[in-house]
C-alpha cells in the first residue's frame, strides 16, 4: 500500500478507536451498559435465491436456495466472525 494511503488508514483507525473509547466512557458516566454491536450479515432474497450480504461493505458473501439454509449460513458467518474478533 502506498505510504500516504497507509497513513490515512492508520489515522482513521486511530480516530475510530478514540470514538469507541469515548462512547464507552459516556455510557460508564451515565451508569448504563454500552449497546451490543449489531449483526454483521443479513440474508436478502433475490429472485429464487437468498444472498448473504455483509452489512458493512454490501458485498455478497454467499448464496442459498432456501430460507432455512440462508439462516444457517448467516449464523455460521456470525459465529466465524465472533471467533476471529475474540468473541462477540
Amino acid at each position: 500500500m502506498h505510504d500516504s494511503m497507509q497513513q490515512r488508514v492508520d489515522g482513521l483507525a486511530a480516530l475510530r478507536a478514540r470514538s469507541l473509547m469515548a462512547i464507552a466512557e459516556f455510557y460508564e458516566l451515565i451508569g448504563r451498559p454500552a449497546p451490543a454491536p449489531g449483526p454483521l450479515y443479513k440474508a436478502v432474497t433475490k429472485g429464487n435465491a437468498w444472498h448473504i450480504i455483509e452489512i458493512a461493505t454490501g458485498k455478497t458473501k454467499g448464496f442459498c436456495f432456501t430460507h432455512r439454509a440462508a439462516m444457517h449460513f448467516v449464523d455460521a458467518m456470525e459465529a466465524g466472525a465472533a471467533t476471529q474478533q475474540g468473541g462477540r
